[in-house]
């Protein structure tokens, strides 16, 4: 049972697709060697809809296929291979469907969910690691938990172009839970017009507040800019090379990105050899400013026939 479905329903959780109770089937995983990994989406997905269940695409050990790249999730990060240690993954669907203020209020219930699940499987193994991934929106959910659980029930969350603004980010890492969490902010310039219209659709929490694109300054985050080349230098070295950007706009490239998926792997593996101060140290202090990648001058070798074609 490499990978368990389950979904947000207000603010409980239920199996996907199932009568039976989430605890009796996480009761059977108490044992499990190796780290819980909850992994969720963003914007757009809805559990049971055929056309956008995530359960059928991104977090699905064989995905449906479809017209546009859709990576496994669970396989990226080390579910299915059959290894004792592979531990057990939680697929965690919610309603992130209707207009972006609708679905970021569910998102905000759908945490609550989240942070129940993770007390229930701490008290099952408290020795076990707890980790959570979320793509956009999705980084919503774990921010909303960590109000809501005990200090050291999550341990590592990555956060992949994450809809959510600094100060919400903040107030979340300063709770008793977030303070023992390590938070690793995943952005890219190519995410720039989504993050923009964010800011633009969503009320900010005060006057003047940001997205944590534009970079997450506490004592346990770390911001990685994937389309910075210095930034992909360093991941390269010390956690797993990931392809360079193809192109200037685009929301998914955060897990679409050939070895991204890979390099998250690692770090959610592999936490304490790679320790926030090691990510630190290899990256810029700032984050590029937002545009910069749009506006950007094709590169000289972007003009060459043999050249890699530009985006």
């Amino acid at each position: 049972m490499p990978v368990v479905r389950i979904n947000a329903i207000g603010d409980t959780v239920a199996l996907h697709r199932s009568p039976r109770s989430p605890r009796s089937v996480l009761r059977q995983t108490r044992d499990t060697q190796g780290p819980v990994i909850i992994m969720t989406h963003g914007y757009k997905y809805r559990p049971e809809d055929d056309k956008t269940c995530p359960h059928r695409h991104i977090l699905s050990l064989h995905p449906t296929a479809m017209p546009w790249h859709c990576p496994s999730w669970p396989q990226q990060l080390g579910f299915g291979s059959g290894f004792k240690d592979e531990g057990l993954g939680i697929a965690f669907g919610w309603d992130a469907q209707g207009p972006l203020w609708a679905a970021r209020r569910r998102a905000i219930e759908a945490g609550r969910a989240l942070a129940d699940l993770i007390r229930y499987l701490r008290r099952l193994n408290p020795a076990r690691p707890i980790h959570f991934i979320g793509h956009s929106m999705g980084t919503e959910l774990a921010l909303e938990a960590l109000h809501h659980i005990q200090p050291g029930s999550l341990n590592r969350i990555i956060s992949m172009t994450g809809a959510a603004y600094q100060s919400r980010a903040l107030s979340a890492l300063e709770t008793p839970a977030g303070r023992q969490a390590e938070f690793i902010n995943v952005t890219s310039r190519e995410n720039d017009l989504f993050d923009f219209m964010f800011e633009w659709l969503i009320q900010p929490p005060k006057p003047g507040d940001r997205s944590i694109s534009l970079g997450l300054v506490a004592p346990n985050a770390v911001t990685l800019q994937l389309d910075c080349n210095d930034t992909l230098e360093h991941l390269s070295r010390v956690v797993f090379p990931i392809g360079d950007p193809q192109r200037r706009i685009c929301h998914w490239s955060s897990y679409t990105r050939p070895g991204v998926l890979r390099a998250y792997n690692a770090l959610l593996r592999q936490h304490d050899r790679l320790s926030l101060p090691i990510l630190r140290n290899g990256v810029p202090d700032q984050p590029a400013r937002r545009w910069s990648r749009l506006f950007a001058l094709p590169r000289p070798n972007d003009l060459l026939p043999f050249a890699q074609k530009a985006s």
